[in-house]
């Protein structure tokens, strides 16, 4: 697979944390935009908070850390578009987890700043690669980026019968490093020990900066020749993997949750067991994970993957120079603009 992008080749070497200037591209030639804001129903607030917060992780200073996301909450409050709804008709996309900007004064501080907990801003609707499950009624998850951003119709057909006809000769595989502290490293150590010990595994371990694994040639052709792509949790409960897995037509195993069904209720089909195979991380199931995947009949799996192959547009960011008229499905953030449409209706 030749990564190198062009105008007419759709694959880039995307990093996981962009969502939010990908988001920011798109809504900029949305068919949906306006410059009227009269006529407006949603109104975007191009923050790029990711990467502010990315470089500011080191700050001991908090008011420091927190000086921009003041600075903004004090613009939008001074903007007669604001002042209407009380920003309840504003969003916000973000690229990184909701747990980089819920700083608290009791909490661990890791780097995060205070954005997510200011007043203001749980007005406003939050798009975020994770958000948070139990204090996070204003914040709504949209897929981490993976690699692929087609411009026509074409190149996502292309995609989706490549994926169909791709030939799996692993039952399951896993990507990944070991993690350290008791939970993580737990389920990790676990995943590569059966990996390692199976036949019908393919592992690629990520430890020792290993050059592959940032190499989305090399990410992709382990998921693409596998049924069952292993997502275990990681530095957070979310995976950029889970993305790369569905993109590969790889059925996502899941162990929290929290990896995905808490997360992207606007994109994933409400049954979880149309798609995926979820083992709680402290099951049996969990230990012999092999055996519980041999059990499931082909038929089935062949429909899952079925499934997860028909998800890959509305979980795919087109390119931002795309038309709209050659792009012909919905991407990711068509999909996210309209249930936060819907969202903001009901609210306001």
């Amino acid at each position: 697979m030749d990564l190198q992008s062009s105008d007419s080749n759709p694959w880039f070497a995307t990093h996981q944390f962009i969502a939010e200037m990908i988001f920011h591209a798109r809504v900029d030639n949305h068919p949906c935009r306006t410059w009227d804001p009269s006529k407006a129903n949603l109104f975007y607030v191009p923050f790029y908070g990711g990467l502010h917060v990315s470089s500011n992780f080191r700050e001991p200073n908090h008011a420091i850390r927190d000086a921009l996301a003041v600075r903004l909450v004090d613009f939008l409050q001074a903007q007669p578009t604001w002042r209407k709804n009380n920003g309840k008709d504003h969003f916000l996309a973000l690229g990184r987890t909701s747990w980089d900007f819920m700083r608290t004064n009791s909490g661990p501080d890791f780097g995060a700043n205070c954005l997510l907990n200011l007043p203001c801003v749980k007005n406003m609707s939050v798009l975020t690669v994770e958000r948070n499950p139990w204090k996070g009624s204003n914040q709504h998850g949209i897929p981490y980026p993976s690699y692929f951003h087609p411009s026509t119709s074409d190149q996502m057909m292309t995609w989706q019968n490549m994926m169909r006809q791709s030939n799996r000769p692993y039952l399951f595989s896993f990507i990944g490093a070991p993690r350290k502290g008791v939970g993580k490293a737990a389920i990790r150590d676990e995943m590569i020990k059966q990996c390692m010990e199976s036949t019908q595994c393919k592992i690629l371990k990520c430890d020792h900066g290993n050059p592959k694994c940032y190499n989305p040639s090399e990410i992709l052709k382990v998921m693409r020749e596998s049924r069952f792509c292993l997502q275990a949790p990681g530095d957070s409960f979310t995976r950029r993997s889970t993305f790369d897995a569905i993109l590969s037509g790889c059925i996502p195993v899941f162990f929290s949750r929290h990896t995905a069904y808490t997360q992207y209720s606007w994109f994933l089909p409400e049954e979880a067991s149309k798609y995926s195979v979820y083992m709680d991380e402290q099951s049996e199931e969990s230990k012999r994970i092999e055996e519980v995947l041999m059990k499931i009949p082909k038929e089935e799996v062949d429909t899952m993957r079925a499934t997860v192959i028909d998800m890959i547009p509305r979980l795919t960011y087109a390119h931002p120079n795309a038309s709209h008229s050659d792009l012909g499905f919905e991407d990711a953030v068509d999909v996210a603009l309209q249930a936060l449409a819907q969202h903001v209706r009901d609210k306001v």
